[in-house]
């Protein structure tokens, strides 16, 4: 009688050693890459629709020219407490120089941003973007070109809502 080939007897001598055997439980699937961060889609929407209300406000309102005054009230602000706003009588508490800005909590402050006046004649762009941006915040009450001693047509005072 011919002997099993060598292989064989390996593997029933492995099998007689190692006793009976129970399978394993079956893996759980790799772990798949992991899910993406949510998105605000809300938020992004809000924002797209408030830059194009804001850029629509650009685009109604007439270009200021570097000489010209800046001023708006609001109807809640007394003719009189404007009165005083144009004629300086407010004392700024600090100032906001658009080439280079900086921000506080006060009442009163004095925003410079130049007269714009270019050798191409163009449009003074951070006068006409103050003007427009002032006018559509809710936290400011008035504004006013700031007097000749204070910047003149390159400055603007604006009075804040006390928080």
């Amino acid at each position: 009688m011919p002997s099993p080939p060598e292989d064989d007897d390996d593997a029933a001598l492995f099998r007689e050693a190692i006793g009976p055997v129970k399978p394993l439980p079956e893996s759980l699937p790799a772990p798949s890459k992991p899910r993406p961060r949510p998105v605000a889609r809300m938020a992004e929407r809000d924002e797209q629709e408030a830059r194009s209300e804001f850029q629509r406000g650009l685009d109604d309102l007439s270009a200021l020219a570097a000489g010209d005054t800046l001023s708006y009230r609001r109807d809640s602000v007394p003719p009189a407490v404007f009165q005083r706003l144009k004629r300086g009588r407010f004392s700024a508490q600090d100032e906001l120089d658009l080439h280079g800005a900086h921000a506080h909590e006060f009442g009163c402050v004095r925003i410079v941003h130049g007269k714009g006046q270019r050798d191409d004649g163009g449009m003074p762009v951070l006068k006409n973007l103050v003007d427009r941006v002032l006018r559509q915040r809710a936290d400011i009450l008035a504004f006013h070109s700031a007097p000749a001693a204070q910047g003149g047509t390159g400055a603007v005072v604006v009075l804040l809502a006390r928080r």
